[in-house]
């Protein structure tokens, strides 16, 4: 079960410093360290299927001086990916997926979730980048792979790491302008294994899911905290287009 007292707000906090009490620094908009301070000893890819498991022995350089001890780390490489969130300014709606994913089946089995949590996650758009891809024509050929629903004006949320630690996966997060009048049904490729559920949903009751904790994956987090900031900026943009 979840930890009790870690309600939203509520955070545990640990500090560790190992200059002076008095020390402050501020972070620079340009990196203080970059990729070439970091020295790669060997690569290894003892797995590659579906997936790809590299692993690299490895230091870097510290930010006091000097370099790290060498380490070992297994590094899961699944390419990079995009989503898109599907938002009709003239109805006010998202278009929201829902799907199995076994990754959230496995991680379910931990104690950290509720017995109710399910491993059909309501999601946003997503589709990986072959090689080659741009990620806008990404997230067109997806949204209708998905929805049905086809592209019109696109936004650029944000391009993130899902989790540095230990996967190389970036994601490319967009917001969408469709009509989404027709939206819903089953959609997916059977070859693979897709089985989606599409629903157009108010915008405010997608905003409602993302603060009772209905949604549990990152990148429909962020595309949602996104339109939550700049809703009636978007709305407003698109219906001017004559949406």
């Amino acid at each position: 079960m979840p930890t009790p007292g870690w309600n939203v707000g509520t955070w545990p906090t640990r500090l560790t410093r190992t200059g002076p009490e008095n020390a402050r620094t501020t972070m620079k908009s340009s990196p203080t360290l970059i990729r070439d301070d970091v020295e790669v000893v060997e690569k290894t890819t003892p797995y590659d299927g579906y997936f790809k498991l590299d692993i690299y022995r490895l230091k870097h350089k510290l930010f006091e001086g000097g370099w790290s001890g060498e380490m070992t780390r297994e590094i899961f490489e699944r390419g990079h990916a995009v989503s898109v969130l599907p938002y009709d300014p003239v109805l006010d709606h998202v278009v929201l997926i829902e799907q199995f994913r076994p990754g959230a089946y496995a991680a379910l089995a931990s104690d950290w979730f509720d017995g109710d949590a399910s491993p059909w996650l309501i999601e946003c758009v997503a589709g990986i980048i072959e090689k080659g891809e741009d990620p806008e024509d990404v997230a067109r050929r997806e949204t209708v792979e998905e929805t049905g629903c086809r592209l019109g004006e696109i936004i650029p949320v944000c391009h993130y790491l899902s989790s540095p630690g230990g996967t190389s996966e970036s994601v490319f997060v967009f917001c969408g302008q469709v009509d989404a009048s027709n939206a819903g049904g089953i959609y997916g490729l059977t070859d693979e294994h897709e089985n989606i559920r599409v629903c157009s949903t108010p915008a405010e009751e997608a905003f409602q899911l993302l603060n009772d904790g209905r949604i549990i994956n990152a990148m429909t987090l962020i595309a949602l905290q996104w339109l939550t900031a700049n809703h009636d900026r978007v709305r407003a943009l698109w219906r001017g287009l004559g949406a």
